[in-house]
């Protein structure tokens, strides 16, 4: 055989395992969304992406190793707000309602995938270490919204706990499925939340 056949061979080869790879990836995406990370089976993501168990074995030896793909390939569809384009806002409150509004809009795209998580994490250990970067994510939002407010004391600590409240996915969740708010009016209440926490007597 010749080198150009073998490198041909190669490359194709590489192609349909990589290919091979994705799809058992999407699967796994999917079936995390539909069903949750607790009740997917690997006979489940093999059945789904149509390959044997010990393909999707070979691939991802472990659940580290699938999960980290799984979130590289959820994250690539479905970025986040940046929440450093915020901080360029000067108005405080302005900047509050800008972050919030992009990010209940986020938790609308995105909240099957959440409500799985989010569900399972008690159950799923590797869970709970993926969600670790989401709830950094927020933190960094917080800090973000706090910024330039020059709270102290009680009151930034009341002001601090409000503004997380707000971010939270569960929050969104109740107020515009539980309590049937619409995505603004969920905004609206959770800033005034926000601006009463902020505007209470400074104390130290």
């Amino acid at each position: 055989m010749s080198d150009q056949k073998r490198n041909y061979r190669m490359r194709r080869r590489a192609e349909l395992e990589e290919r091979t790879r994705r799809r058992i990836t999407a699967s796994a995406v999917a079936l995390h969304e539909e069903l949750g990370p607790a009740r997917t089976s690997i006979s489940a993501i093999a059945e789904r992406a149509g390959v044997r168990r010990s393909t999707v074995y070979r691939h991802f030896p472990d659940e580290e190793t699938l999960f980290a793909a799984c979130s590289s390939h959820w994250r690539a569809a479905n970025p986040p707000p940046d929440p450093h384009a915020w901080a360029a806002i000067e108005d405080a409150a302005a900047r509050t309602e800008t972050a919030l509004r992009e990010l209940y809009a986020f938790y609308g795209r995105t909240q099957a995938m959440y409500r799985s998580l989010l569900r399972d994490e008690p159950l799923v250990p590797v869970v709970q270490r993926r969600l670790r970067d989401f709830y950094g994510y927020l933190r960094t939002i917080r800090d973000v919204l706090i910024a330039g407010r020059g709270l102290r004391g009680r009151a930034a600590n009341r002001t601090r706990a409000a503004i997380g409240h707000a971010l939270a996915f569960p929050t969104w969740h109740s107020l515009t499925h539980e309590q049937g708010l619409a995505d603004d009016d969920a905004v609206a209440l959770m800033c005034l939340l926000v601006e009463r926490a902020a505007t209470q007597p400074r104390d130290v």
